[in-house]
Formats: structure tokens, sequence, C-alpha cells
């Protein structure tokens, strides 16, 4: 580093020098790439220094033209950080104090809802989880509202928050109740193994990331923010296993939806400084292949042919030749049964098969999952699916269907538009900037089902590890900087400049 006593020895030698402050870590980066270049080429000297919480880029080159050049780099980053990356407000300032202030009632609220059971088909428990979040709305000056379901679909329903007003644009809030941990599996309390994990049945996926939604809003209700602002908060109680069908399970929830500008799902984070623009759909589909059967001897003959297992196999592999390259295209054959005997019961999803090695398999079943990124995609994968099917070996018939299940969140304009709100908040409270994940990365979640009709961005929620899984964990230390995120993004929405 440049001490005082080099920077009078640079005016002795009369050599031109400069010192600008750099404000964030993007710029370091660049600007030392920059001047390492220019270190070999145009005996320039470059260093780098801390002073008053910010960095200083010290430079001094005996070319002036190229000290012209990297000041014009200079003095474009400069300007850009300032553009997009404005300080937090004082009345924003007050929101990250009142949230660091509050963070022990905030992790005392997640215990709380961690250590009550709420698998999806626990459906007395998934009430009793929304009872609890429906008295810490109230405090956020929400009205609350339970949706029921039909009892034919085995759920227990949805908690709805409210507030009305017509200031900002109106925020859909996307969270859920329920966790993939049913009553007969191990419970696995709320436990703090140090003093930045924590785990628990759900802490992460997703009762952490809707403690940080009430958490935000109780901020901003506490500082006077949310005074005449359109929020709906939606937390349904199904989201792990969805109500068949979901046009019934999950009308209102569209429906509701559809009268609002922006979606925000909190489901789980990846750090702070990636969220999801997109995320890919899930469906299924069935391969049912029929084929003459016979003694084994006569396989591969005009008059016996190949059999079903043979027809399967060689359908499963093209489908894995002609499409398992395609980016975020997925399909995976979950089940297959066959042999000389078979009973597949859909609705269980399961079967049994009698097979014995000197017959020719008469029949497979073989289910799975196809994952894409567009409907344009799907349909697509579908059709060249559909078309190596109708291929069939010598004696055999193989039939298709495809099963729709939760579409695709595709990647938008008015989704990166949110993005940069994002990213400008995180710039400004000093965490970096953020960008957009990889959809390949997430399932299929809520938000899918609206996407096609409002803004969306998805995984503002609490971060950690193993989600579904024995040992789930929750990143504490995190944890407080995302509720900070949530609510200066929600702020800023509803409180135009």
């Amino acid at each position: 580093m440049f001490t005082k006593k080099m920077l009078i020895s640079l005016r002795r030698k009369h050599l031109p020098f400069t010192i600008v402050k750099i404000s964030s870590r993007r710029e370091l980066i660049a600007l030392r790439g920059a001047c390492n270049t220019i270190l070999l080429k145009n005996d320039t000297i470059f260093s780098l220094r801390y002073c008053r919480k910010h960095l200083l880029l010290i430079l001094a080159s005996t070319n002036i033209c190229f000290m012209k050049k990297i000041l014009i780099v200079v003095a474009t980053l400069l300007v850009i950080n300032n553009i997009f990356s404005q300080p937090l407000s004082d009345t924003e300032k007050k929101i990250i104090s009142y949230i660091n202030q509050h963070i022990p009632d905030s992790e005392k609220l997640l215990a709380d809802a961690v250590n009550i059971n709420s698998g999806s088909l626990n459906k007395a428990g998934v009430k009793q989880v929304g009872d609890v979040f429906a008295r810490e709305f109230a405090l956020a000056g929400f009205s609350t509202e339970w949706v029921n379901l039909p009892d034919s679909l085995n759920r227990a329903g949805h908690l709805v928050a409210i507030r009305k007003g017509k200031k900002g644009k109106k925020v859909f809030i996307i969270g859920h109740l329920d966790t993939v941990f049913e009553p007969d599996m191990p419970f696995s309390p709320y436990t703090r193994l140090n003093d930045s994990t924590a785990t628990g049945q759900g802490a992460s996926d997703m009762k952490g990331g809707d403690v940080v939604v009430i958490a935000a809003l109780q901020a901003l209700q506490s500082l006077g923010l949310l005074n005449d602002a359109s929020i709906t908060v939606y937390f349904t109680g199904d989201e792990e296993k969805a109500g068949i069908p979901t046009s019934v399970s999950r009308k209102d929830f569209i429906e509701r939806a559809k009268t609002c500008d922006v979606a925000l799902a909190f489901e789980g984070a990846n750090g702070l400084n990636s969220v999801a623009t997109a995320r890919r759909g899930s469906s299924g589909w069935k391969l049912h292949v029929t084929a003459k059967t016979g003694h084994s001897s006569g396989v591969f003959t005009k008059g016996s042919g190949y059999g079903a297992i043979y027809e399967s196999a060689r359908i499963l592999n093209r489908f894995r030749e002609e499409l398992s390259t395609e980016k975020y295209l997925t399909f995976n054959p979950g089940l297959i049964i066959g042999g000389s005997d078979m009973q597949y019961d859909e609705k269980k999803s399961k079967g049994e098969a009698i097979g014995k090695t000197n017959i020719i398999s008469p029949e497979v079943v073989v289910t799975g999952d196809l994952r894409f990124l567009t409907e344009a995609q799907k349909e697509s994968a579908r059709n060249k699916m559909r078309a190596i099917v109708a291929q069939n070996l010598n004696g055999s018939k193989a039939t298709i269907s495809f099963q729709d299940g939760i579409p695709a969140m595709e990647p938008t304009e008015g989704n990166n538009r949110i993005l940069k709100i994002i990213d400008q908040t995180t710039k400004a409270m000093g965490l970096g900037a953020t960008q957009a994940g990889d959809p390949g990365s997430r399932g299929a979640g809520d938000i899918s089902y609206i996407a096609k009709y409002v803004d969306c961005v998805d995984g503002l929620g609490a971060s950690g590890r193993g989600a579904h899984a024995p040992g789930e964990t929750i990143n504490l230390k995190e944890f407080p900087l995302l509720i900070q995120r949530a609510a200066i993004l929600i702020y800023r929405l509803t409180n135009p400049q």
C-alpha cells in the first residue's frame, strides 16, 4: 500500500497521480483488473487502501494519456454506481434499526411455528400454525380470514391477510404453512446448533420465510409506513402436496393474485445476492406398452416380436438421446413395472409383477415427470416424445399420456424490473448486487400458478440447507438481513418516490 512518504515522492518526481473513492466490490474488481493491465503495459502504479469504510484507488503513471483513459473508466463506474445504488433513506435506516431490535422476537415466533407439526395432511396442525400467524398479522394492522377447501381435497385450507389502500403497487405476498414432515415422521423441534445455525422441521422451508414476511410487515407498521398500502398475504396450507384438482385448491389464490401488480414469494433464499425471476414447471407422463407374448425362444422373430420390455427400453433410451441435452428440460422415469403378469394401481403409484425368464413380457407401465422453463418448451418436448413412442418395434404397441401439474414461471421483463429494485436495495444496504439465479436449480412452486398474470420474483425467504430432509437448518446470520431486505423492498414498492 502507498504511504504518505510515497505520495510525496511521486509529487517530487512530477509523476501524475490521482486518488479515487471506490464504494462497491464490483468497482474494485473491475478497476483492479483494468489497473493490472495498465501496470504491465504502461508503467502505471496502483494501490488500494481503506479510508473511512471506503476503498481508495491510487493511480500514478508516466503515461498521461493512459491516466486520462483510466480516470474516464473510474468516473463512469462511479456515476453508474451513484445512479443505481442510492443510499438508504433515513426512513429505511429506521426500518433496519427496528428489525434489529426485534430479532429475538422474530426468532421466538419462528421457534413457536417450527414446534407445531404442520405436514400437508395434518389439517389440525396447519390450522394451528395459521392461528399463530394470524395473531401476528393483526399486530401489523392486517385483517385475516381462513379459506376452507372442500372435504374431498383433504387439505386444511389457506390463511389470507389483507390491507387495502391506493398507494403504490398492489403487492401479493406468498408463503405456505405446511411442511413435508407428517406426524408419523420423527419429530425435530427448533434447536439452536450454534450462534449462526438452527435446525427444525420446516425451519427454512418455509416457516423461516413466513417469519421474514411477518417481521418485515410489523416493522413497517410500527413506523407508520403501511398507511394506504395495498397488500395481500396468502399463506397456502398445501404447497408441499397440493390438493387435487389444483383448479379447486388454487382457484381463490389465483383470483386474488390477478387483482395485484407484483407478486413476491418467500420460498428459501439462495443467499443474499440471488433471487428467482424464473422457475421451472412440472408435469407428469405415463407410458403404456403392450406386446405379443410367447416363449422366449421366439423373441426378435417376425412372428413373436420384441416384447414390451424391449420396446419400453427403446423408448426411454430415445428420450435420453434426443432430449437430455436441452437446457432446463428434464424428464425422469420414476416407476417402471412389467413382466409376464402385472398389476398397476395408478392412485397409489404402486404395482406388482411376476416375471418368468422364458416368457416374453406382454405389458410395461412407466411413469415419470417432465420439467420445463416455458410452456413452449413443454409442448415441444411432448411432441418429440409422442413421435418416439409411435415408432414401435415389431409386435409391440405403445401410447403415452401427459398430466399437467404446476405451470412454469417464465422469465419476463416485468420480473426483471422487480429484480432491478431488489438489486438497488441490496446495494444500498451494502450487501452488493443481486442477480437472477439459475432457473434449473429450483423446482416448481405456488408462484408459478400466477406467473402469467403478474410480475413475479421468488426466493426472498430464509436461507438454510437440507430442506425436505431431517436436519433441515436455517442461517441465523443472514436471517436479520433478509428481513431487512424484504421490508425495504415492500416499502419501496408501496411508497413510490
